[in-house]
């Protein structure tokens, strides 16, 4: 009998053993399954004239080849790589968008200013000025739809948010379930059930895809928590997290963790890792700064633009007006700020006005009121801006723009607002001028010689001291007033002095003298005109009021010579302020991305934003490159050690074979043994 328990005992065994090697070969592509294996203990042994002999084998255990450290590595690259390749694959859309010859904004930039300069050269001619109208519409078109699809990506980015944050609870409670059944499984035992084990760890696997989490272990419970510390598993409960929109800035969806009793946390700014963590990370590293220093490009260019004509006369003899939209429209200055969704009742908006083009940043701004007058403002990048009072007068100037209440209702104290000066720029750009007759492109000053000069001086056409404010309203439309009334000047030159100058009047349209001076002969010498300025009728304005204007004598003028400067009212084939505007191609008049000193032109300020894209969206590749040779050699190393090898198995299963038969060889011998006692007795 105890041959034959010995070999029942080895045939179990092989057979437990064939089992569990089968389970192994049928699971071979099943995603996150450890190889198992078996363990044997000897029996008992028992006295036998004056020896010990054993009494066969048990199958001890049924163990689950796994490492948690190769494990852990796996879990942490899995979210690394995720959230690489969610970077990665936003950033090179966008970067296509910027970047490429038919959709970027380069060459349309380049066919306006080149239409700029076809029309400069004959100032006259209607079909030219009718191609800038064209390039400019074309110009604004492609500010909108550039813009058009940076927004639509960032909608998308809120539609993945709410899928994956759906995904991110389902995930969650099937972990928080199967630790209610591991545990349950358990009992009073040491060891759970391998596929509910592994089942957990894909599950964990799964949920590090979409975001990066850890999985701490105590009693073989899983509690699963976020990179900084929030809980989603507990146990066999589990919270869920929710997509929704920020109480910042609407526009922007964030992520939400429902914690329980009505309370809920605001995870978007720290979360990382998986699909989720490299979305919220694209968002705010590229998308939006791109959004905003788009819009900040299409604002200088609709204002510099725009003030620029409005220097000019047209080929009415009037002066011009904008070839874009108003940057400060009533709609442009209401939509730059946001309150947030925890504001005090009627607490209305802020009116953002651009005082300055050239000092816009590419950040937004957080305003906090502390008072119903009071209020800090912080930039997004973290820098304090100062703090500030709504009553001062003319309101302070942050980063090239200015903030005042609506008046819509009162402020209290702790409301806050998401200011973004810039983000709608692209979006709101475009053309209102459709008369091509109405381009402003002479200057409005004209210097002529006497023809009766008898000597070798020489003037510079005159220019304005001060440019003309082109949205000034009642101020700028009586300066115009003044400058077409009030000319001519005569400047004339007397006998030159002993000590090598020489002078000069000036006189009104009327004869009156309105200044004197003098000039070094043969110099460059600068003389600023201050002209009294007059109604339409003639009538000197009252209060006195006037404007200046700057012209270079040169040369040597001869005794009675003189120079009259008037109103450029014939000016056609002028085209002095087409040149200034053409200017703008390589003028700085763009700010560097903070808002700090320095500036680059239009052109420059485009090429810069397609080159930072550019770079992050090239850093995005090699991120993505990286984390994946990583993920690949942790999975690698991981599956050394987990992963079923079949050929391995397949030697395992001859030896588990032979060791069955033996084991039958055992039983037979010990039938054979006791048939032949029994036959013998």
């Amino acid at each position: 009998m105890s041959l034959l328990n010995i070999g029942m005992s080895g045939l179990n065994a092989a057979q437990g053993s064939l089992s569990v090697l089968s389970n192994n070969i049928a699971n071979a592509n099943t995603s996150g399954y450890s190889r198992q294996q078996t363990t044997q203990n000897a029996n008992a042994s028992n006295p036998y004239g004056g020896v010990y002999i054993g009494s066969g084998t048990t199958l001890a255990d049924v163990r689950r080849v796994y490492n948690e450290f190769l494990d852990a590595a796996y879990q942490n690259s899995t979210a690394l790589n995720n959230d690489a390749k969610a970077y990665s694959s936003q950033a090179s859309a966008i970067d296509k968008t910027l970047s490429d010859k038919t959709t970027g904004m380069s060459s349309v930039l380049g066919a306006f200013f080149s239409a700029v300069q076809t029309a400069a050269s004959n100032p006259s001619d209607v079909s030219a000025r009718q191609v800038l109208l064209t390039s400019a519409q074309t110009l604004s078109n492609r500010f909108n739809a550039i813009s058009g699809q940076l927004n639509q990506q960032k909608e998308s980015i809120n539609g993945q948010l709410g899928t994956m944050s759906d995904q991110v609870n389902q995930l969650t409670s099937s972990i928080a379930s199967l630790n209610k059944q591991i545990t349950q499984a358990q009992g009073s035992t040491t060891t759970a059930p391998a596929n509910l084990l592994d089942a957990r760890n894909e599950a964990v696997r799964s949920l590090n895809e979409l975001v990066g989490v850890t999985a701490s272990e105590k009693n073989g419970i899983f509690s699963v928590s976020t990179g900084t510390g929030q809980s989603l598993v507990l146990g066999d409960q589990s919270s869920t997290i929710s997509a929704v929109p920020s109480q910042n800035d609407p526009s922007q969806y964030t992520i939400q963790l429902n914690a329980g009793g009505g309370t809920s946390i605001d995870l978007g700014n720290v979360l990382s890792g998986g699909s989720i963590g490299g979305l919220l990370r694209y968002r705010s590293d590229a998308l939006m700064p791109a959004i905003n220093d788009l819009g900040r490009i299409a604002i200088a260019t609709a204002d510099t633009v725009n003030s620029q004509l409005g220097q000019g006369l047209d080929l009415n003899g009037d002066f011009g007006v904008s070839l874009f939209k108003d940057v400060n429209s009533a709609v442009a200055i209401s939509q730059r700020s946001q309150g947030a969704a925890g504001n005090s009742a009627g607490s209305g908006n802020l009116n953002v006005s651009i005082s300055d083009t050239s000092k816009l940043s590419t950040y937004d701004y957080k305003v906090t009121f502390s008072s119903g007058n009071n209020y800090t403002v912080t930039r997004s990048d973290g820098k304090a801006m100062g703090a500030f009072d709504t009553t001062t007068t003319p309101p302070p100037v942050i980063d090239g723009f200015t903030l005042a209440l609506d008046g819509k209702g009162p402020v209290a104290a702790g409301d806050t607002f998401q200011v973004s000066p810039t983000a709608n720029g692209a979006t709101g750009i475009g053309t209102q001028l459709t008369d091509a007759n109405k381009i402003a492109f002479a200057g409005p000053l004209l210097g002529e010689g006497s023809k009766t000069n008898q000597g070798t001086g020489t003037f510079t056409p005159p220019s304005l001291t001060v440019p003309i404010d082109i949205d000034g309203g009642a101020a700028t439309a009586q300066l115009r007033t003044g400058i077409e009334h009030s000319m001519p000047v005569k400047m004339v030159f007397g006998k030159p002095a002993t000590d090598g100058t020489q002078p000069y009047t000036l006189n009104d349209a009327q004869g009156n003298p309105i200044g004197t001076g003098t000039i070094v002969p043969g110099q460059g010498n600068k003389i600023t005109v201050a002209v009294p300025m007059r109604d339409a009728s003639g009538t000197l304005l009252t209060p006195a009021q006037s404007f200046s204007f700057d012209t270079t004598v040169g040369g040597s003028p001869a005794d009675g010579d003189s120079t009259s400067f008037s109103f450029n009212a014939a000016g056609r084939s002028d085209n002095r302020n087409a040149l200034a505007l053409l200017e703008l191609q390589t003028k700085a008049s763009v700010g560097l991305a903070d808002g700090s000193g320095g500036g680059v032109s239009l052109v420059t300020a485009n090429s810069r934003l397609v080159s930072t894209v550019g770079a992050k969206a090239a850093s995005a590749i090699t991120d993505t490159t990286a984390t994946g040779a990583l993920l690949k050699a942790n999975q690698d190393a991981r599956n050394s050690v987990s992963q079923v090898n079949l050929d391995e198995e397949a030697g395992d299963m001859i030896k588990f074979q032979q060791y069955y038969t033996a084991s039958s060889q055992i039983i037979k011998a010990a039938q054979e043994t006791f048939s032949t006692l029994i036959n013998s007795l």
